[in-house]
């Protein structure tokens, strides 16, 4: 089994090195008692020897492709302090923030909150270098299952120098083709572009940097919890589906925030699941964009449906040129790399919308019993105001569906209308009014042992 990077990872990696921002998942379980620590402890070793179990050596070359080598221990971090359940968010961002070692050190860290009500906050975070949505699930399973994951890589510094330059400039010499053809494809997107600049007559001047351009910013998150039965059968009513309705909302969401194209319509970035049996890719996963429009979304679902449908059809017949392009991506210096980042990210008023499905209750057992509630959220520590104001802000939801109840987390940061947690409440709760959707938006405070789930 290879342990060179799949060019999508390094790409990742070097889009993060280039740019200083960093893209993780935030799994977040939230018991109403006290979580068993033994279990939890179990937990935590089995990811040890799991798929997450790896972190990436550069190659000697400055061109060359970089490898999966095994990562460090990372220790399981047990607040001795129990904190109030108003203070959840503010933890939940603190593990967030919390460095993490894609190259000398883990890529993830699980810690453990105790409320002074008794009950209990898990929180576990992951480099979306190691793993995407659904890698980091499989991971989770795994480890609550007591499984450890076959994906092996050798020790850093296994190789010495010279054999690492030698292995790597073949590795070099094998992406020859595909890097003529990634060349191709340059010329053609830029004789493309030229030619879109020139219809479209002088082009529009980048937006001015405000001042402290520089600062690091919290991007707001929040989640919202919804009956299952009450999801699926607002999406019926509606004449869509649990996917149409996820992007119902995200587009509903776009349009408050003023995410909008020139037409009014909202772009919405699909993540697709490519991942096969025995993949040992950290982030399987293809992008679809569908153009919708967002202001039927609350009364007719069927034409978000429909114009998903077609843009997978699409897409299963015409590749996606910023793919062919990657093979460029070990090529170039980190100057280049931060340019290519603004060809290679959805445009600036896409909205992400990542649908994982039903998953098996056993991703909500960290502890070997069930949470009463669980979460995944998109978090981006080390992004700077500079990187919102040139992408016209930042917008995700990803969805997932557990023991009988819907989740949907929300990344969202639109100047001048979405900049905090409060105000991206009050928008949430407005949307699922406009959805007739009954819902709770935020961490659920505390219920009785006999009427949690």
């Amino acid at each position: 089994m290879s342990n060179v990077l799949d060019l999508v990872d390094q790409a990742v990696f070097d889009f993060e090195r280039a740019t200083g921002a960093t893209s993780r998942g935030q799994v977040v379980w939230i018991y109403n008692r006290a979580v068993d620590i033994d279990g939890l402890r179990r937990f935590h070793r089995h990811l040890q020897q799991g798929r997450l179990s790896r972190r990436i050596e550069r190659s000697p070359l400055p061109f060359g492709r970089h490898r999966w080598v095994s990562s460090a221990q990372s220790e399981l971090e047990i607040v001795a302090t129990p904190r109030p359940r108003e203070e959840f968010d503010a933890w939940l961002n603190e593990q967030a923030n919390r460095p993490l070692d894609i190259e000398h050190g883990s890529p993830w860290h699980l810690a453990v909150l105790p409320f002074t009500d008794g009950g209990a906050g898990v929180s576990l975070v992951v480099s979306h270098t190691v793993a995407d949505g659904m890698g980091g699930c499989l991971a989770i399973m795994e480890a609550a299952s007591g499984y450890d994951s076959a994906i092996d890589a050798p020790a850093a510094g296994s190789r010495r120098r010279w054999r690492a330059l030698r292995e790597d400039a073949r590795q070099t010499v094998r992406d020859i083709p595909a890097i003529r053809r990634a060349l191709v494809a340059a010329a053609r997107s830029a004789r493309s572009a030229r030619r879109n600049r020139a219809g479209a007559g002088s082009p529009t001047p980048p937006p001015a940097l405000s001042t402290g351009a520089d600062e690091r910013i919290t991007l707001p998150t929040a989640t919202i919890f919804v009956d299952a039965d009450e999801w699926a059968a607002r999406a019926h009513a509606l004449g869509g589906t649990s996917n149409s309705l996820l992007a119902g909302v995200a587009a509903r969401l776009a349009e408050r925030a003023g995410r909008v194209t020139a037409d009014g319509s909202v772009t919405l970035g699909v993540p697709v699941n490519q991942r096969t049996a025995n993949d040992t890719r950290a982030n399987a996963v293809a992008n679809v964009d569908v153009t919708v429009d967002a202001t039927r979304a609350t009364t007719d679902l069927s034409g978000i449906r429909s114009a998903t449908k077609q843009a997978l059809i699409h897409r299963q017949q015409v590749p996606d040129e910023r793919m062919a392009l990657l093979p460029l991506v070990p090529l170039l210096p980190k100057r280049l790399v931060r340019r290519w980042v603004n060809v290679y990210t959805p445009s600036t008023t896409s909205v992400a919308s990542s649908q994982l499905g039903a998953a098996p209750s056993i991703v909500n057992r960290p502890d070997g019993t069930d949470a009463d509630y669980i979460s995944l959220l998109s978090v981006c520590p080390g992004v700077t105001k500079a990187t919102v104001q040139l992408s016209n802000g930042m917008m995700a939801l990803i969805s997932a569906e557990v023991n009988g109840r819907v989740f949907v987390s929300v990344l969202a940061y639109q100047p001048g209308s979405v900049t905090s947690n409060d105000e991206l409440r009050q928008v949430l709760s407005s949307i699922t009014d406009d959805f007739s959707l009954p819902a709770t938006i935020g961490w659920p405070s505390h219920e009785p042992a006999a009427e949690a789930r």
